[in-house]
């Protein structure tokens, strides 16, 4: 175990100050994530450098196309969650059972995994796979590690951390891809057991701190889908977050505990894109249709950078900016 931080003293109680659910915690009980425990009225992470997943992956697989493309990010995962998705794709390691009970884990040190990412030639750690929020302080301590190393932080999240834990890792955090789930609070309640505001305020605070923001959304028939969520979510964007911030919304695939729902049709992801471009949207990318996902000049349509599934496969880019007309195009580029 290793001491919380981020958390107060409630009486006969902790609080959980990590996310937007605010856990009050008995002595002995664990909070929703079921990684951070009260012992002794103090507040414990169970999952500090107990690593579920480690792996080299593309930027582009988080997904993050205006980042660094091309690069490789090591990419670490501790077991927990503090949403209950009913479609979760990752529910086999987000969510806690006796396999991945992180007391049956190997420990990982933060120079461990810094030293795994620079013997492997990644530009980035990327702290994804599950919510980064309920490993805070390992990800806070492998982030300054990775700073000191020449490394980017990326983080791939729900985004219902607190404006709290927030403003204590910003100093660290150089691209965030954010999984807007729905744009009704209604379906948050029902399907993951958290509310939709604080997701989209983080989000508008991650734009004004500079921080690259990019959002993904996984389209569920029935659920997501309808035309208000849809417009709404394309209009939040462009008008909240701004009109360069890319959107990449995903295919659901039928899962073990949530196949009622049957995939989504191929044809609705492309009326999706189509109406984040009449919103003004200048990046629209379908997330997992095994289409090429090219990046093109918003100004003059030139092809920027090439792509197959999730390889980059040619960069046109001269210094951030289209080298047809000159347009700077919105992304870290290098």
């Amino acid at each position: 175990m290793y001491k919380a931080s981020v958390w107060i003293d409630a009486g006969e109680k902790v609080e959980c100050q990590l996310c937007h659910h605010y856990c009050k915690i008995r002595e002995g009980r664990k909070g929703l994530c079921q990684v951070r425990q009260n012992v002794d009225g103090e507040l414990y992470s169970l999952n500090y450098g107990k690593l579920i997943a480690a792996n080299i992956d593309p930027i582009e697989k988080k997904p993050l196309y205006h980042f660094l493309p091309g690069s490789r990010s090591y990419s670490i995962g501790a077991t927990g969650c503090n949403f209950r998705c009913a479609w979760c794709q990752n529910w086999d390691i987000s969510q806690l059972s006796d396999r991945n009970n992180p007391n049956r884990l190997p420990f990982n040190a933060p120079e461990q995994v810094v030293n795994a990412a620079v013997q492997s030639g990644c530009k980035s750690i990327s702290y994804t796979y599950t919510e980064p929020t309920i490993f805070y302080e390992f990800a806070r301590d492998v982030s300054v590690l990775a700073r000191e190393a020449g490394l980017k932080n990326v983080w791939v999240s729900n985004g219902y951390m607190t404006r709290l834990m927030l403003d204590k890792y910003l100093p660290f955090m150089d691209a965030i891809n954010v999984d807007i789930k729905a744009f009704d609070d209604s379906v948050y309640r029902k399907y993951a057991g958290a509310h939709l505001q604080p997701i989209l305020d983080n989000c508008v605070q991650l734009k004004k701190a500079g921080v690259w923001l990019e959002v993904t959304t996984l389209l569920i028939p029935g659920v997501n889908d309808d035309e208000g969520q849809v417009n709404g979510l394309a209009d939040f964007i462009a008008n909240d977050l701004g009109k360069d911030t890319p959107w990449h919304v995903s295919r659901y695939y039928p899962q073990a505990q949530f196949n009622e729902i049957s995939a989504t049709e191929p044809q609705l992801i492309i009326e999706v894109l189509k109406t984040g471009k009449d919103a003004g949207l200048q990046f629209v990318y379908s997330g997992n249709l095994g289409r090429k996902e090219d990046t093109h000049c918003p100004s003059c349509g030139e092809l920027l950078i090439s792509r197959s599934a999730l390889w980059m496969t040619g960069n046109n880019l001269k210094e951030g900016a289209c080298s047809n007309c000159g347009t700077k195009i919105a992304g870290i580029w290098e």
